[in-house]
């Protein structure tokens, strides 16, 4: 793994780091044994959006406001510092300025200082959540967070289905654009993702990627490495690549109608896909529907399993959830085990060491989190963590055999007792 501009933690940054491996830097699995279950604490949030971890049992929580945004006015985000057991705030930022409603991003980068990208600007923060520098990004869109390259840039995007991306390149000092921003040949919705000093974009209709020039002091575009996976089809945008075992990884039909949950929310008639592109050569793809029901939609990542190779995605339009062994010589995807009925749509967990896979699964009476065996799909444990909100933002994994669950309008530290 790369990211080396990321603190020396277990989750540093959403997913984990930039290449969206989901799973923790160091640390172990929650290990469940037999006769053992999970335990849950929970707190209201305003609207939580992720955790990160710093130095060993910090833990640091992203919420934004929303009511604003009903009102065409711009809202603010927050960053607390908070107990790692009982969730309450140990200290907080003021209210950092935002823009355009949509969750955005932390990261705590290799000098010490926590990031933020939120709205339609960028913060600073010291580990005590007292702002340092705050920068207004150009576009006057919803900026979806950030990645952090291994020589300590942080790269941003605006967010719109409509309008070209525009790529910004800043400073960790001073949140100043270090280049010219860069403007995409088409929109984006997906978050960044990235791999030592190149960055990956999903835009609403191909994959593309961009080479930090260290002559030129810039990102280029690598003019040999794209992908159209919308092709002549008519499936809607792709979401968040993950970029391991020498391939990028996404899901498509990413338009949806989500206000609570994802549940029915697809718009687009077709089923959802998955899509693997080789990383050596974009010539080298497969795309494969996930559960082939009509209607199938995501807003978020697949999950790639290096060491057991194997494959995790979902639609969560129709509660579907699917894993596959992936044969890195021949590139084939055989089945290994599917859930119906199954509510997923958050980005996961996944502990190599141990071989569990943390997901959600929205019910009638509220959200789960659930934990799997990658391999087989058994269910090892479960416990109600949310509201009736479906989450379909960030987890991260905790200090000792817990994790923490975003869900929108509720924090949950889960644990094994």
């Amino acid at each position: 793994m790369t990211h080396s501009a990321y603190l020396n933690s277990p989750w540093p940054g959403e997913d984990g780091g930039p290449q969206r491996l989901q799973r923790p830097r160091s640390g172990s699995g929650l290990a469940l044994q037999p006769g053992e279950t999970l335990g849950c604490v929970t707190r209201n949030t305003l609207l939580s959006t992720m955790t990160v971890l710093g130095a060993p049992g910090e833990v640091y929580l992203l919420t934004h406001s929303a009511l604003r945004a009903n009102l065409g006015l711009p809202t603010s985000a927050c960053v607390e510092l908070i107990d790692p057991l009982t969730l309450q705030t140990r200290c907080k930022s003021p209210r950092l300025k935002g823009g355009p409603m949509w969750p955005g991003g932390m990261a705590i980068h290799a000098n010490g200082d926590i990031y933020v990208v939120y709205g339609r600007h960028a913060h600073r923060l010291n580990r005590a959540c007292e702002p340092l520098a705050m920068q207004r990004l150009p576009v006057d869109l919803p900026y979806n967070s950030f990645v952090i390259l291994d020589n300590g840039l942080l790269v941003t995007k605006n967010l719109s289905d409509s309008v070209k991306a525009r790529i910004s390149v800043l400073d960790p000092q001073t949140l100043k654009p270090v280049c010219a921003d860069i403007e995409c040949a088409e929109p984006s919705i997906a978050r960044l993702s990235s791999s030592g000093n190149t960055l990956y974009v999903v835009g609403v209709r191909s994959i593309m990627r961009y080479h930090w020039d260290a002559t030129r002091h810039t990102l280029l575009r690598d003019p040999d490495w794209h992908f159209d996976y919308i092709g002549d089809s008519t499936q809607t945008y792709g979401w968040d690549v993950v970029l391991d075992g020498g391939h990028a990884w996404f899901m498509d039909n990413g338009k949806h109608r989500y206000r609570t949950r994802m549940i029915g929310a697809g718009v687009s008639p077709t089923a959802n896909r998955l899509i693997r592109v080789a990383l050596d050569d974009s010539r080298k793809q497969q795309i494969l529907p996930i559960s082939g029901l009509a209607g199938g939609s995501v807003t978020n990542p697949p999950l790639y399993d290096r060491q057991r190779q194997i494959v995790v995605a979902y639609d969560s339009a129709n509660s579907y959830l699917r894993a596959w062994r992936f044969n890195a010589q021949s590139h084939e995807l055989t089945a290994l085990w599917e859930k119906h009925g199954f509510g997923c749509a958050s980005h996961m967990i996944s502990y190599p060491d141990s071989g569990e896979l943390v997901v959600n699964d929205y019910r009638r009476r509220g959200e789960e989190v659930v934990v799997l065996n990658i391999e087989t799909g058994a269910e090892l444990a479960r416990v109600r963590s949310g509201g009736p909100t479906q989450g379909v933002v960030f987890p991260s994994s905790g200090w000792n055999r817990d994790l923490y669950w975003s869900s929108m309008g509720r924090l949950a530290r889960v644990f094994v007792q």
